[in-house]
């Protein structure tokens, strides 16, 4: 159990860092596809010679249906609003819908009280999204959207990471290498990239690549098996708190009224929740 909240508490700080320094990218001008790359290249090289040298029967031991599946899964967001939103909607909608997924896929229990947090979080993704309609319009709301998909879908990779019982470090290399289908979209971001310089570049590959990507990977896979997909997905609520606390010195970005009562209310529901 220690190690498995300590696993899960690294994994929440590692996407709060993505979040971050994927931000800090957009702001100085990097692509979000530049942004993606440096997700999965550098862990995605490393690890494909070790997936190679095991043939093309499968990848890495895990069936290429299943690979494939959880690779699309655990795909990284686009940003395209505020880090208040994305550091909320995102693991706010992964939580709730990690709960009803392990009850209805694994069968875990699913307690009134977890009902009750489950219901409380979704008033402060409303309150999250009023504020981004009255503000941003509809592009906003189109990220506002995305980030509910890829806050469902990353539910779904916890899910199906318990139910085919999918080892840390596998998990890593698998998603990291059939990433890199998406390799040929460097030849059409290379001049942002190059443009922005290596100290940028050298961030992201940092905090996307390292920390975002196989480090919180591998954290948040051990903490499925040692606490359970239902559980381990919980840890996403660390997230909202974590993101805004790195982010306010780290980029300057105040959050908006709206967005700490979204975030107090999605806190509130977290702890019944957690129990």
């Amino acid at each position: 159990m220690a190690w498995g909240i300590l696993c899960g508490t690294g994994a929440a700080i590692g996407w709060a860092v993505g979040f971050v320094s994927a931000r800090h990218g957009v702001v100085v001008g990097l692509s979000p596809l530049v942004i993606a790359l440096h997700r999965f290249i550098w862990t995605g090289l490393a690890f494909l010679p070790l997936i190679a040298a095991n043939g093309l029967r499968d990848v890495g031991g895990v069936p290429w249906g299943r690979a494939i599946t959880i690779t699309v899964l655990s795909g990284l967001p686009f940003l395209f609003v505020p880090l208040g939103h994305g550091g909320v909607i995102q693991p706010s909608v992964a939580a709730v819908a990690g709960l009803v997924l392990a009850r209805v896929v694994l069968k875990e229990a699913l307690p009134p009280h977890r009902i009750a947090g489950a219901l409380t979080i979704i008033v402060g993704l409303c309150v999250i999204g009023t504020e981004a309609l009255r503000t941003m319009g509809a592009h906003g709301v189109l990220g506002d959207l995305i980030f509910v998909t890829t806050g469902c879908s990353f539910a779904a990779f916890g899910t199906l990471l318990r139910r085919w019982r999918i080892a840390p470090t596998r998990a890593v290399a698998v998603t990291s290498v059939l990433s890199l289908a998406g390799l040929p979209i460097l030849f059409f971001t290379f001049d942002n990239m190059r443009a922005a310089g290596w100290h940028e570049n050298l961030i992201q590959a940092v905090g996307q690549g390292l920390i975002a990507g196989a480090g919180a990977t591998f954290l948040f896979t051990r903490a499925v098996v040692l606490l359970g997909a239902g559980r381990a997905v919980l840890f996403t609520a660390l997230v909202p708190g974590i993101t805004l606390l790195i982010g306010y010195p780290a980029l300057g970005e105040v959050p908006s009224l709206a967005q700490i009562v979204g975030l107090v209310i999605v806190l509130v529901g977290f702890w019944p929740v957690m129990k």
